[in-house]
């Protein structure tokens, strides 16, 4: 293979540095994805030769996100996705992280509720939950076909401080599980980002209403998890203006303004901001990323489309800390080898990207550099 060798010894996306308080070989993140593929029979458990071998072969990254991991059986929003809330679930992860760390790379959990974008027949049971009963407009892919999902349940203020406490016993179960921090899903139209924006919290307790109280939410599961862990090993994803999963707000330049302004003092160690729509258009209107990356203080991860030229360019120009790359890593699991090399990306399959067993999952070939 041809590869255009260019000289990175200079280029800080290539640089050791700091991700909050956890020290990375790079400035590469691994952005998390969901493939679900873990043993659901039982009970949502990750931690199969597969699951190791995909984690280990993507160690190249400065940062590992893992796929999202719900809180409690009602955070589960898609078929085989793991949980971090069992003591099974956390001896299923450990094999993973430890496989990571032995390869000389960093994961973190990404932790997550889905809310209301869920069925009964993926919960086990339970009603979907949302901070207010407004349907959104998605289907769920369930055991039984696609399906639209119920008319969610509101949750009551008591509800509410059960759900922080389960986010609170996610990061701690996933320090027992080997991980070297959290991010905290507050994007992407699930049960944190349905709190901030008003498309769909329509409360009006200290939960809703003001944008104060609808931030109320989002910190205090941050205040729970910094409680558990430490400021510095986590993180929040955030997703201003994606419309995923039906989600919307009248002003997200104010509402994620402020949440931003409050997570600066609570000194977390990392903002991981999707620009634009999720996995679409950057260009939405609405939020300035460069006042956000201005205004915190902690490390600035930027993710949505970004290149290998849009990536470096970001950093030497100081628009960001570190890049997050998704689907990229899918392909590539020697994603930082190809960039640094310039070398050309493998396209992904999206047939396999959710489909059981090995196949599109850890049998994409690495970069032959002395073919």
């Amino acid at each position: 293979m041809n590869t255009q060798t260019n000289n990175t010894d200079d280029l800080k996306l290539f640089k050791p540095g700091h991700i909050g308080s956890i020290e990375v070989k790079n400035r590469v993140v691994m952005a998390p994805l969901t493939r679900c593929r873990s043993d659901e029979a039982a009970g949502d458990i990750p931690g199969s030769e597969m699951n190791i071998e995909y984690y280990r072969q993507r160690a190249n990254a400065g940062l590992i996100i893992s796929e999202g991991t719900q809180v409690s059986p009602a955070g589960k929003g898609y078929m085989a996705t793991p949980g971090i809330y069992s003591d099974e679930q956390v001896e299923g992860w450990k094999p993973i992280t430890q496989a990571v760390h032995h390869a000389g790379g960093k994961i973190i959990a990404q932790i997550w509720h889905v809310g209301r974008i869920t069925h009964p027949e993926l919960t086990g049971g339970p009603s979907p939950i949302a901070p207010s009963a407004i349907k959104p407009n998605v289907v769920a892919y369930t055991h039984k076909g696609k399906v639209d999902v119920p008319v969610p349940h509101a949750l009551t203020v008591d509800e509410i401080a059960t759900v922080v406490a389960e986010y609170r016993k996610g990061a701690a179960n996933a320090l027992k599980a080997g991980f070297d921090g959290v991010e905290i899903h507050g994007a992407n139209g699930y049960l944190i980002d349905q709190f901030i924006r008003d498309g769909a919290n329509q409360r009006t307790d200290q939960y809703g209403g003001s944008i104060q109280n609808r931030a109320r939410f989002a910190l205090e599961v941050v205040d729970a998890v910094v409680a558990e862990i430490g400021a510095g090993k986590v993180g929040i994803r955030l997703s201003p203006v994606t419309p995923f999963n039906d989600l919307s707000d009248s002003n997200p330049q104010a509402v994620f303004g402020y949440l931003i302004e409050q997570l600066n003092q609570r000194g977390i160690g990392f903002i991981h901001m999707i620009e634009g729509s999720t996995g679409g258009d950057r260009d939405v209107p609405g939020f300035d990323y460069a006042w956000a990356r201005d205004t915190f203080k902690g490390t600035y991860i930027v993710n949505n489309g970004y290149t290998r030229e849009m990536a470096i360019n970001a950093l030497e120009t100081g628009l960001a800390d570190a890049v997050s790359f998704g689907r990229a890593y899918i392909s590539n699991p020697d994603l930082v080898q190809r960039l640094k090399l310039n070398a050309p990306l493998a396209e992904g399959n999206p047939a396999t990207y959710y489909a059981p067993g090995p196949v599109g999952y850890i049998d994409y070939p690495a970069l032959n550099v002395t073919a």
